[in-house]
């Protein structure tokens, strides 16, 4: 048996995947995988569902979620392998962290269209299937309506070398603090997840620390383990040099957390993350998280 795994997998239940849970575990079973986590963005709808399809195609589903969340003004993603996904426990976090994030997404489009745009809160919420709306599924709605309007303001993210990541370019251009659709973070404060959820079954791994959104420090990820972090996702889309890599690997180990593998795979809003492309998750990442589990 294969000892592949990718612990940071996105289905249709997410309000930016693309894949149902169905193909997500067809594809894992094509691939060669003896496990994946479906890790859905604020949501555990994937579940049970997904748990009897897995069983169905052979493939270990380790239950989770990525939660958003806050950490001293910054965007803090927080994955939760083995999470009893029907607890009250996460019940609860997950009707704040909605809140907040429906809060944050409204006034962004507010602020766009100050800005000019035209976009919608319903056309936004559509998109995003119910689900509060991240901000790159703004964008996506933003961008496609260009394209079909040939909009001129947003030709460079539909046109040219920035559509290939357009959601992501549009981001950086608009969301990030300092820029001209920023708004103040309204996500939960992840050390109030990590004390409400402590003794669930989850384990609490950091998401991508080297996102761009993230740039999670050493001294960040003490205290982030003095209050319950048991991961470090070091292998990632979104650690694209071997020195930061190394540079996180190296933390986990100093910190005694588990360097954990994960793709981030979404679809089309991820191109550039193709299913199976993440080569360096082992089954030896559950073994070790399972043993950590409380």
């Amino acid at each position: 048996m294969s000892d592949r795994v990718d612990l940071h997998i996105h289905s249709s239940k997410s309000s930016d995947g693309d894949f149902t849970p169905f193909h997500l575990l067809r594809l894992a079973k094509e691939n060669g995988f003896r496990a994946i986590s479906i890790s859905d963005h604020d949501t555990v709808e994937a579940y049970p569902e997904a748990l009897e399809l897995s069983r169905k195609a052979g493939v270990e589903l380790i239950p989770s979620i990525e939660l958003t969340t806050v950490y001293n003004g910054r965007e803090f993603h927080l994955l939760l392998p083995f999470v009893e996904w029907n607890s009250s426990s996460l019940k609860k976090i997950l009707d704040r962290v909605s809140k907040a994030r429906v809060e944050e997404a409204k006034a962004r489009i507010d602020k766009l269209q100050k800005l000019g745009f035209d976009i919608g809160w319903e056309e936004v919420r559509r998109r995003a299937r119910g689900l509060p709306p991240l901000g790159v599924t703004i964008a996506q709605v933003l961008i496609d309506k260009g394209r079909r309007t040939k909009a001129p303001a947003l030709e460079r993210y539909y046109a040219g070398e920035n559509a290939f990541l357009a959601p992501y370019r549009f981001y950086q251009d608009y969301f990030l603090e300092g820029k001209p659709a920023w708004v103040p973070k309204q996500a939960v404060p992840i050390l109030d997840v990590l004390d409400t959820l402590s003794g669930n079954g989850a384990v609490p791994v950091l998401a991508h620390p080297g996102a761009y959104f993230e740039s999670a420090t050493r001294e960040d990820l003490v205290v982030l383990r003095d209050r319950g972090l048991e991961g470090l996702e070091v292998f990632s889309s979104y650690h694209r040099t071997r020195s930061l890599v190394e540079e996180y690997e190296k933390m986990a180990e100093e910190l005694g957390l588990v360097a954990t593998a994960g793709s981030d795979f979404h679809g089309r809003v991820k191109p550039h993350v193709a299913f199976g492309s993440l080569k360096e998750g082992t089954y030896r990442m559950v073994e070790e998280l399972r043993m950590r589990r409380h």
